[in-house]
């Protein structure tokens, strides 16, 4: 199996010279996707566009325009589709990264992430294909995939409309595709960092949903990464899924806190016990290729027998029985695996 750390964007795409945006610019993903593209690029503009002043100016002061004079910083929400047009002057690639993502939050105000993810993605979708945007790739995740939450089923909206924005381009240079992974190593919000913090003010326990529970873990870098490549390599209407390892979460708590005591406080509303990436419905869809799967659309009459391809490789259609599951993942996160992954994580510079 090849390793999730070999998505390497460096063959995919060129971004020197180009105008890039990325919106939700100054959360987690953004910041690291940021970082990332000065590491490797000379892009003539680099747009950060989010609606968290404080976030701004903080990032930056870490990144500042006279240091980096590609950089712009872009107040705006994506349900601003004149700020948004504004903002893609210039710009030739544009990743969306900007949601409303916590489940609860996104139960008690429904009509706000509704707003937000799906409006917000359809504003985008307009201002690119007004402003003559060349590629748009679009985070997406796995609770997108049979959601049972408001969150994934707005998510499942927004994947919806990025796939048919490939009709409404006509035969314009715009194409637009969508990323979905799983749980990020690391990133605000997510179990680690809260179990580490719990663990440092020396709490009794450590509470556990269900024993059985699994899920996909991927590291911020390597979403990065797997973004760029499948910027370099996207065709239009795709759905890219990474091919990343699973871990029991219980055996991640045993990891980070051998011998630390746990509780089972049950599976909370609108959350799943396992995760879900490809399910059978799209099994028909999808194609394997060494480190993804690419779920074909099938809602695109000028793209029906387009022969999808990644680095020049034609995949190879799944079984007709075919899920990605976290449960049913033929690879699995050791200890030290996730020992070494984490200890990447901790020589990352925070977001």
């Amino acid at each position: 199996m090849t390793s999730a750390k070999n998505f390497d964007p460096n063959p995919s795409i060129d971004l020197n010279g180009k105008g890039v945006l990325v919106t939700g610019g100054t959360g987690s993903f953004g910041h690291a996707f940021i970082r990332r593209v000065l590491e490797l690029y000379s892009p003539s503009r680099l747009v950060i566009y989010s609606r968290d002043e404080q976030k701004q100016v903080a990032m930056e002061q870490e990144y500042s325009m006279s240091e980096y004079p590609c950089l712009r910083y872009f107040i705006g929400d994506v349900r601003d589709e004149d700020r948004l047009r504004r903002a893609m002057s210039g710009i030739d690639y544009v990743v969306h990264a900007a949601a409303l993502k916590h489940v609860p939050v996104a139960e008690y105000n429904p009509i706000e992430t509704i707003k937000t993810n799906i409006i917000g993605a359809e504003n985008l979708i307009s201002a690119c294909i007004d402003t003559g945007v060349k590629r748009v790739v679009a985070l997406s995740t796995d609770k997108a995939a049979n959601p049972v939450n408001l969150y994934g089923a707005t998510k499942l909206c927004a994947d919806k409309l990025f796939v048919a924005a490939n009709n409404l381009v006509g035969a314009a240079e715009g194409k637009f595709s969508t990323v979905r992974y799983g749980n990020v190593l690391g990133s605000r919000g997510s179990i680690i960092p809260i179990f580490r913090n719990m663990i440092a003010q020396n709490v009794e326990s450590l509470p556990i949903t269900d024993a059985r529970m699994t899920r996909f873990w991927i590291t911020i870098r390597q979403g990065v990464d797997f973004v760029l490549q499948c910027l370099g390599e996207m065709q239009g209407g795709e759905i890219f899924i990474p091919k990343i390892p699973s871990m029991k979460v219980l055996d991640m708590v045993e990891t980070i806190a051998p011998g630390y005591p746990t509780r089972i406080v049950g599976i909370r509303p609108g959350e799943k016990l396992h995760e879900s990436m490809i399910t059978l419905d799209d099994a028909n869809s999808t194609l394997s290729f060494a480190n993804c799967y690419l779920i074909k659309p099938n809602s695109i009459p000028k793209l029906k027998d387009h022969e999808y391809s990644v680095f020049g490789k034609n995949g190879t259609p799944v079984p007709d029985e075919f899920q990605y599951r976290s449960d049913l993942n033929d690879w699995w996160l050791g200890p030290d695996q996730l020992n070494a992954l984490l200890a990447e994580l901790d020589e990352t510079p925070s977001t």
